[in-house]
């Protein structure tokens, strides 16, 4: 597991940490910190010199929640963003569709950095619109320094009657715009009860990937999470 959770509240990702250090099935903690403050190189500092502070990989805000749809763009978000890539930890992207243009710019920005999109970028699955969503996650997929989560899909459709079929086009995208090797599993959960149960998030994801070959379905399952968070071990069973 990669645990995180959905809030940015200062206290909790030393709590993630210290919960990580005595359970070795949590394998890394993304975690937040206030990209915004000048201190920010000295706060991952001091989070990596905590309990479990090893097993910090990455850096993630509630962007989706900001008002300005170019907060990724503000110089001093853009200086902690740099902060963060000096570390050598990755950055968690929690966007809105509107938000993708302004998350490839960052990207784009910093390319000693990489980002990681969560849930695809929230693509409007319930109205099964797919522009101007899937040109935009397209335009992120082109910077090599982009990994994309096949994650929060069950909860961006309708929660009462989804269906693969409904998450199909959405998945298909991401898998043609980053490749296999650049796509990893994710669960959402507990967010995904609202709509699903894990089993049934990993059974439609296995069902999405099921025309993948074995070494493709490994990445997707595995071996991008582990190169990207720099997991240091092999977590291809736990799909």
């Amino acid at each position: 597991d990669v645990y995180k959770r959905q809030v940015t509240v200062a206290e909790e990702t030393p709590e993630l940490l210290a919960l990580a250090a005595d359970d070795a099935l949590i394998a890394g903690v993304v975690g937040w910190t206030d990209l915004t403050a000048p201190d920010v190189a000295d706060a991952l500092a001091a989070l990596r010199e905590l309990p479990g502070g090893d097993r910090l990989v990455a850096i993630r805000h509630q962007v989706q929640g900001e008002a300005d749809p170019e907060w990724l763009l503000r110089p001093e978000v853009l200086r902690g963003l740099a902060a963060v890539a000096a570390a050598g930890l990755a950055y968690d992207l929690v966007v809105l569709d509107h938000q993708l243009p302004a998350a490839r710019a960052a990207a784009a920005a910093l390319p000693g950095l990489t980002f990681v999109l969560d849930h695809l970028g929230k693509p409007p699955i319930a109205i099964g619109g797919l522009r101007p969503w899937s040109e935009a996650v397209r335009g992120l997929a082109v910077l090599p320094n982009t990994v994309c989560k096949l994650s929060g899909m069950v909860t961006e459709a309708d929660w009462r009657t989804w269906t693969v079929d409904d998450l199909r086009p959405y998945a298909d995208t991401v898998l043609d715009a980053f490749g296999p090797d650049r796509l990893m599993f994710g669960s959402d959960w507990p967010v995904c009860r609202l709509a699903a149960s894990y089993a049934e998030v990993l059974a439609a994801a296995r069902e999405l990937t099921s025309a993948l070959g074995p070494a493709e379905r490994a990445a997707v399952f595995a071996g991008t999470a582990v190169r990207t968070y720099g997991l240091g071990r092999d977590l291809g069973q736990k799909g």
